[in-house]
């Protein structure tokens, strides 16, 4: 118990009390804001999927234990959707079904990891992933990217980030905060270089269906794994794709030895995702028509930004893929440039520095708002240029 009092110790205070604290001031000094801060999807669910959580509660579903590896259909579901997009063959019993990719991966964790052992995040990373190493028990660390070699990391990068208790790596293609997105090319060595060591190389692909100028690939395609999962796994979120992130839906998927290692964790555990939630998100797989039309409306939203910040000076850096600009204006850090568009413009972003040291030259913008409040940020950030 005293170490992991320890370890919640080491977690550090959000950066997003900062910028929660800037928007009610501006709020109390009558200032009409903007917020692109949240990545927190604004669509609501759509009807389908809602009908199928409600006819699961009316038909008793509610009330019943479910397996703990998930629902035949669901996972039947999820083969399907890998087969549909990606070409790849996926038994149900290769699949976990989760409350959301976040807490599954943190599960793996729980179910691969000693006191103590090292877990290599590349920065700028997801705000969640060095928490969830400390609450884990491990140790996270951190390898600094730079925009000199484009957030590429460079072998000797891992190399010397390395030591005899590192056991994890954990991948984001494509990337939260930076839109990055991982060739196979790159991917593949990622692997090589993961296995050769002894270590699990997890990928963290909720934004996977939202490439923009480039199509993201799965860590799970023959050409980035090879003919064997050995020590890979997948996390996927619907959070996204189908706007069930109070749903609380995800999978994951690799490795059959680390598959058994979680499914053993998570039945100790009483880890059951609600029946109502699964039959959601079995409905959510089986309709690709509305991911498409959100993904749609999201590039849209991408334009307009991306239009409004260059004309004010801002430089786009990366942002492929996903639901975030990634955005820097020379001679500024990233907690000048959030003062400036809070003042400016009320428009509230992330600065980069809430995602590691390699984000302290860039803010984080979101196209989670409404089309509405989208188009009047663009507006403003116009009226800046000029």
């Amino acid at each position: 118990m005293a170490f992991i009092a320890d370890q919640i110790m080491r977690i550090k205070p959000s950066a997003t009390i900062a910028v929660t604290d800037k928007a009610r001031a501006l709020k109390a000094a009558g200032r009409d804001v903007i917020g692109l801060g949240a990545g927190e999807p604004d669509f609501d669910t759509p009807e389908n999927i809602k009908e199928a959580a409600i006819k699961a509660i009316r038909d008793g579903k509610a009330s019943k234990y479910t397996a703990v590896e998930g629902i035949a259909e669901l996972k039947a579901a999820v083969s399907r959707k890998f087969k549909r997009e990606n070409q790849l063959d996926y038994k149900p019993s290769q699949i976990i079904i989760g409350t959301g990719g976040k807490q599954v991966l943190y599960n793996a964790l729980v179910a691969t990891i000693n006191p103590g052992d090292e877990v290599i995040i590349p920065a700028p990373y997801w705000v969640s992933y060095p928490d969830m190493v400390l609450l884990a028990g491990g140790t996270p660390v951190e390898v600094v990217t730079t925009m000199k070699s484009g957030y590429k990391m460079q072998p000797e990068d891992l190399e010397r980030a390395i030591t005899p208790k590192t056991k994890w790596i954990i991948f984001n293609s494509p990337s939260n905060p930076t839109g990055r997105v991982l060739s196979a090319a790159r991917l593949r060595d990622a692997v090589r270089w993961a296995r050769d060591r002894g270590c699990v190389l997890a990928s963290d692909e909720c934004y996977l269906e939202l490439g923009w100028s480039v199509d993201p690939v799965t860590v799970l395609h023959p050409s980035v794994r090879g003919e064997s999962l050995d020590g890979v796994l997948a996390v996927f979120s619907l959070s996204k794709r189908s706007n069930l992130a109070g749903y609380r839906a995800g999978f994951v998927t690799g490795d059959p030895a680390l598959i058994s290692q979680l499914l053993l964790v998570r039945r100790q555990a009483g880890m059951i995702v609600p029946g109502p939630v699964q039959a959601a998100m079995t409905a959510a797989l089986s309709d690709d028509a509305h991911a498409a039309e959100q993904k749609a409306r999201y590039g849209a939203r991408r334009e307009i930004l991306a239009a409004g910040l260059t004309a004010a000076g801002f430089r786009i850096d990366h942002s492929e893929a996903g639901l975030y600009l990634w955005a820097a204006r020379q001679g500024l850090d990233c907690w000048a440039a959030c003062e400036l568009l809070a003042a400016e413009c009320g428009v509230l972003v992330g600065p980069g520095s809430m995602y590691g040291a390699a984000g302290t030259g860039h803010i984080r913008v979101a196209l989670t708002a409404t089309d509405e409040r989208v188009a009047a940020a663009g507006q403003r950030l116009h009226a800046l240029a000029s």
